[in-house]
């Protein structure tokens, strides 16, 4: 979700490499009866709970080969794949990259494939629905919050129920530093994971993708960079990551972090709060979707048998009970209420998320493909921003 965007038609292998091996890109040639399966989770190994669960779904007569690639080099290796026709038969792709994964004619309609389709929420589904086909399922979403510190918010007088828009959000951070506890962290490192945690505030004074040069952005970059400039968040914001932005939260020093749902956990752990990112003038600001899609690359060689076997895995991962299991494996919140709800009656950490999940929105719904554009454009300025104040 989060990760650095790559260019469409980039690709690892050399065409020395490709001709010599196609195992230079992790591609190999399998045998009619296996389903080849390729996911951005490396992390999650042959040991772990995903593979097991991901393997259990392969019909009778069939097995699966599961590989696990870095985000950033999934979309390399794919291309290079179906270019060459030897594609898995199932690949998991964040969800900014769905445009340029369909302009590049790797996946296919999901739909006609056989896969039900039904019942999922239409803001987490529609960054794989472009010209109205449907080129991939999202089993769930993550999103992004506003955790505190509610001994830091208590010392200093603050109500986190108090915080409904920026001005008031502001004054808590004033006090929060006058109490003498440090302010907010956040990422704003260049790149897509920068303007990543940047959307919300964006979002959240009314801008519109189509038109990133705006009121909106400006009240925003003031916003964050203000921040800075008053010390209320650290100067490395620029260069931090949310992976850093957390860590420097997790040292109890400051008041507010912006950071995602997967923190969740280690939030209650260490019994922080959440509440959702409030919009200029109040409500909740729109978060952007996270969380990627399951799509049917696309084949050289037609094989009914094994396209039917595919549906009938990916029917499997998202289908009745194991939709929760799927998202509970991934710490998303499902992509369908009946679950969300479910997960919530387990867990009631996921309550406050609920709102942010139902009002997020895609990045790559409302402009396709020229979000990579925009994205760039938004993170130069945001750079330009955090660097000047």
């Amino acid at each position: 979700m989060h990760n650095l965007f790559i260019k469409r038609f980039a690709t690892i292998c050399s065409a020395v490499a490709i001709v010599a091996s196609l195992a230079a890109c992790g591609s190999s040639n399998q045998s009619a009866n296996t389903i080849g399966f390729w996911d951005p989770y490396p992390q999650k190994n042959a040991s772990s709970t995903w593979e097991a669960f991901v393997k259990r779904c392969a019909p009778e007569g069939y097995k699966i080969k599961r590989t696990g690639y870095p985000q950033s080099d999934l979309l390399n290796n794919l291309t290079t794949a179906v270019k060459a026709g030897n594609a898995p038969q199932i690949a998991l792709i964040d969800n900014p990259k769905m445009p340029t994964a369909v302009d590049a004619g790797l996946v296919t309609d999901i739909k006609a494939a056989g896969i039900n389709t039904k019942g999922y929420d239409s803001n987490i589904e529609a960054p794989g629905i472009i010209d109205h086909v449907q080129y991939g399922i999202s089993y769930g979403s993550n999103a992004l919050g506003l955790y505190y510190n509610p001994k830091i918010l208590e010392k200093a007088g603050v109500d986190p129920a108090s915080i409904k828009d920026w001005a008031s959000l502001n004054k808590a951070i004033e006090q929060v530093v006058a109490s003498g506890s440090k302010g907010i962290t956040f990422a704003g490192i260049s790149g897509e994971e920068g303007t990543f945690q940047f959307l919300p505030w964006f979002w959240g004074a009314e801008g519109d993708l189509k038109h990133p040069k705006s009121q909106a952005e400006t009240d925003a970059l003031n916003l964050v960079s203000d921040w800075v400039r008053k010390g209320w968040a650290p100067k490395s914001v620029s260069t931090d990551n949310q992976s850093a932005a957390w860590d420097a939260f997790l040292t109890d020093q400051y008041g507010f972090s912006e950071n995602g749902s997967w923190q969740a956990e280690s939030a209650k752990e260490k019994g922080y709060g959440m509440i959702p990112i409030p919009g200029k003038s109040g409500g909740v600001a729109p978060v952007p979707t996270g969380g990627e899609f399951i799509t049917i690359p696309t084949q050289k060689k037609a094989d009914k048998d094994l396209s039917k076997a595919t549906a009938k895995v990916i029917n499997c991962l998202v289908d009745g009970d194991n939709l929760k299991k799927t998202n509970d494996e991934m710490v998303y919140l499902a992509a369908k209420r009946s679950v969300r709800n479910q997960q919530v009656q387990e867990n009631q950490i996921w309550a406050p998320w609920v709102k942010p999940i139902e009002q997020a929105k895609g990045r790559t719904s409302d402009i396709g493909l020229k979000y990579e554009d925009v994205s760039a454009q938004l993170s130069e300025d945001l750079q330009e921003a955090l660097n000047q104040r």
